[in-house]
């Protein structure tokens, strides 16, 4: 016990402050196995989840490591029942495992009966049971490796699974040689995952997860499946595999809207296959195409609720997921550990920052005074019409033309929600906007225009918060969100740190209206940041 900066609380909630010398370090290794769940100006809310912990446990982190990063920070001694919570619940991963019984059945397997016994009378967990093998195994299913994984982990069991995975189709696929090398950490984390099987990596934006794709899929040389949110991201990856491995254009094909090419390499978009017809997904064939020996889904933290149920069935193949941040909006973060794998490798953003592959990012909110007549209208109107109100305030035009005369001359993103707000901005300052409804090509243009510098400004919606590469832009101003998601925040301040070439700090700002729900979403993404180790100003847009 030290006169450190946290105070650990029985309800395991730990209270960091924010202004001690030691915050920074606390931080760092408080995100191994808390979750930040409230971030204003001095005192920060972690939360010590079973989840947490055990994505903790899967990562090589055992509970005296944990008790020892609380004990070194604590102001005060941690509670004891907060220590015999941590080491008990750590304790229970692994405990149950899947396997392959000599005879080839899939089996969950326990040296601890009256575990065994315990989770095979559980209801659900029977129904995906076919007996007992011996009195420390019960045949599962064929086709319920992944539901057992699920129903386990809800049952406060989560289980290692060693049931191994198919080869797949074997294709020989190498990093390519050239003016560049696969940094120490995207060898660990391409390490880890392939060590533990399946999981996933969790590393910043502009840090690298291609790499780490493209350097598991050269360690896995097997038929492989890539799925992405959209079809930009789709050719950035096929043009990053292009570059940094041996494959040629003739081995990878795209799955998409547009194109339906089935290759040893195929990279298809998430949209694609949730694609229903007459109420069936239209394109599930394509997961059994090609034998793949491997499937990485990138940004898996945006994976649709029905890839879950694909992918549970397709438990005996290795899966990569790569992602900026484990939070999910709707709660299924227990979804990715079970059914993708839990988590391998976390790289924090200010340690990659420190090694200079990302760049240093400056944030501020922008506080603005909404008029008299918006005010009016925002105070009689319902609680769904309120954020967007305050959102699309006219009032930000001449905050954003502040902001870009201050900026003047730097590459600058300005991102926004609702379609109307982004038509009105663009018109204002004379500045070209790529929204879903710009054609791709239109936007690969724009895009490429604004990589070589030939425009400095684009109005973006949501569409550049995925896997869109734009490794020269400096400053970002974020002037409406979707209600205050920590995974847009993620994909938002991922555009701006890719390194610059002249080593300049990138200038993240969010614009706020002052006294609404706006201002109330915003302590939300605050906390992303937080979380992150970024410093948070706030600005009054009077003083710009």
């Amino acid at each position: 016990m030290t006169n450190g900066p946290l105070i650990v609380q029985s309800d395991k909630t730990a209270l960091l402050e924010v202004d001690h010398p030691d915050a920074g370090e606390a931080r760092h290794d408080l995100a191994i196995f808390a979750e930040l769940e409230r971030a204003p100006e001095h005192i920060h809310t972690y939360r010590i989840t079973r989840l947490g912990l055990w994505n903790a446990r899967a990562a090589g982190h055992d509970s005296e490591f944990v008790l020892d990063v609380l004990d070194k920070y604590a102001k005060f001694a941690v509670p004891s029942g907060v220590r015999a919570d941590i080491a008990e619940t750590m304790n229970r991963y692994g405990r149950l495992s899947i396997r392959k019984s000599p005879t080839g059945e899939l089996e969950l397997y326990s040296t601890e009966r009256a575990i065994l016994l315990e989770a095979s009378k559980h209801r659900k967990i029977a129904e995906l049971l076919d007996g007992p093998i011996s009195n420390e195994a019960f045949r599962i299913q064929p086709w319920a490796r992944g539901q057992v994984k699920q129903e386990l982990l809800k049952l406060g069991w989560p289980a290692e699974d060693f049931a191994g995975y198919a080869a797949g189709t074997p294709h020989e696929i190498a990093l390519g040689q050239g003016d560049w090398k696969i940094r120490d950490y995207q060898t660990k984390a391409v390490e880890k995952f392939w060590e533990g099987g399946s999981g996933v990596v969790v590393l910043p934006c502009g840090a690298g997860k291609t790499i780490v794709g493209a350097a598991a899929m050269a360690t896995a040389k097997t038929n492989t499946l890539i799925l992405v949110t959209n079809t930009v991201s789709a050719r950035q990856w096929k043009a990053e595999l292009l570059k940094r491995t041996t494959l040629t254009e003739d081995e990878i094909g795209e799955y998409s809207g547009s194109m339906k090419e089935v290759k040893p390499v195929t990279i298809a978009t998430y949209q694609i296959l949730t694609t229903k017809r007459k109420a069936e997904y239209a394109h599930l064939a394509l997961l059994n195409a090609n034998d793949w020996g491997l499937i990485v889904y990138d940004e898996v933290h945006l994976l649709p609720a029905p890839i879950f149920k694909m992918t549970a069935d397709l438990q005996a193949r290795r899966r990569l997921g790569l992602t900026a941040t484990l939070v999910r909006e709707d709660g299924k973060e227990g979804d990715v550990f079970s059914l993708i794998g839990p988590k391998r490798f976390d790289a924090p953003w200010k340690e990659i920052e420190a090694q200079g592959y990302i760049a240093p990012a400056a944030c501020f909110e922008v506080r603005i005074d909404l008029p008299d007549e918006e005010r009016m209208e925002y105070a009689i109107s319902s609680q769904e019409d309120r954020y967007r109100i305050a959102a699309t305030s006219k009032t930000r035009i001449p905050v954003i033309q502040k902001l870009l005369k201050k900026h003047a001359g730097e590459p600058t993103l300005i991102i926004g929600q609702y379609l109307d707000q982004i038509h009105e901005v663009s018109a204002a300052i004379n500045v070209p906007e790529i929204t879903g409804e710009t054609p791709v090509d239109e936007r690969e243009r724009l895009f490429e225009q604004f990589r070589s510098g030939e425009i400095s400004t684009l109005v973006v919606s949501k569409v550049a918060n995925f896997s869109v590469d734009l490794p020269e832009a400096s400053v970002a101003i974020q002037i409406s969100g979707s209600y205050g998601s920590r995974q847009e925040e993620a994909q938002r301040l991922g555009r701006l740190l890719r390194p610059k070439a002249d080593g300049r700090t990138a200038s993240f700002y969010t614009l706020i209206s002052r006294d609404t729900v706006d201002q109330d979403f915003a302590q939300n993404r605050q906390r992303f940041l937080a979380e992150q180790g970024y410093s948070y100003e706030i600005l009054d847009a009077h003083s710009l």
